[in-house]
């Protein structure tokens, strides 16, 4: 019987780690380590190294990561630089020193610039000027994806480092953070929506024009790609990335605009009032649709279509 790979997935707690650990529970896998930032601070270099040479995994999903919608990191763009780099930077590295071979970074599409042609392929990585709402935090997803590379370039063939890098488009689903004023869209619509349905208020006002376009990809779906893109056989996957361009994008391959979105939103949930539009609030990204070919070359494609996921995702927020 072959033993099973001891696997640490950092930032369990969150929507795409806890989501990590389901799909590796679904596939047999029992040897799983956590730990909450109560009793690890990824932040803290000592006590990260330390976990490291305690727990020895063979394996990491480093999803862990202060996330926010545009006011988040409008508001707390130094939190936002600073929490990410460290957290990657010391579980990356510490990974190396304590030799774990197989490691999983996920990103975001903010690494992209912001006029970026669409969809948003990998080589249009470091192309141009990002979006300044959401700056420091693509800055520190853009050293995270650098941080495999180098650890790859400089340890892949003396010490058998294999560490890749997924960036998921928009995700939604169990988990998400349905904060007022810090979460993502979805998140923040299934919110409103509901507040509005419960106090029969008759008008939803959404931030911005309603015109920008988005991907959404539900949660469950990006877990499973990026426990596929983990277990790809080496050969496969470097056949399809390079040592400087190795992230692969991972999303639906469609996009709706933010208006289509908050009437799928209303629907799942029930209002029945209108929707109007508060032009004065700023838009983000005109488009961000994700090229997914290379990972549909690779085996995967997503499952969850949005009218389902809404439905999943709201039923999650009314039981938390």
């Amino acid at each position: 019987m072959t033993q099973q790979p001891k696997i640490y997935v950092a930032g369990h707690g969150g929507m795409v780690g806890s989501a990590i650990v389901r799909t590796l529970q679904q596939q047999g896998q029992t040897n799983i380590v956590t730990r909450t930032h109560a009793e690890l601070d990824l932040t803290n270099q000592a006590a990260v190294q330390a976990f490291f040479e305690e727990e020895k995994p063979d394996q990491v999903y480093l999803a862990a990561a202060k996330v926010g919608g545009i006011h988040a990191n409008n508001t707390y763009p130094a939190e936002f630089i600073y929490q990410n780099l460290m957290m990657e930077a010391h579980i990356i590295h510490s990974a190396w020193r304590n030799g774990v071979q197989k490691l999983l970074f996920l990103g975001s599409s903010c690494i992209y610039p912001k006029l970026a042609a669409q969809p948003m392929r990998e080589d249009a990585l470091l192309t141009g000027m990002l979006e300044p709402t959401n700056e420091p935090y693509a800055i520190a997803k853009i050293a995270g994806i650098k941080l495999c590379e180098s650890y790859n370039r400089q340890y892949g063939q003396s010490h058998g480092v294999d560490y890749r890098s997924v960036m998921p488009t928009n995700l939604y689903g169990p988990g998400d953070n349905y904060h007022p004023e810090n979460s993502h869209v979805i998140p923040a619509l299934i919110r409103r929506f509901h507040e509005a349905k419960v106090s029969k208020a008759p008008t939803v006002t959404i931030w911005g024009t309603g015109t920008p376009r988005r991907e959404f990809l539900y949660v469950d779906d990006m877990a499973a790609a990026s426990v596929h893109v983990m277990n790809l056989d080496p050969a496969i996957y470097s056949a399809h990335t390079q040592p400087t361009q190795s992230h692969i994008n991972v999303g639906c391959g469609s996009d709706i605009t933010i208006a289509q979105l908050a009437q799928a939103v209303s629907q799942a949930v029930g209002y029945q009032g209108n929707i109007d539009y508060d032009p004065t609030k700023p838009d983000g990204s005109p488009r961000k649709l994700m090229d997914s070919s290379r990972l549909n070359a690779l085996g995967w494609r997503a499952k969850v279509a949005l009218e389902q996921g809404l439905m999943q995702a709201y039923q999650d927020f009314l039981q938390h």
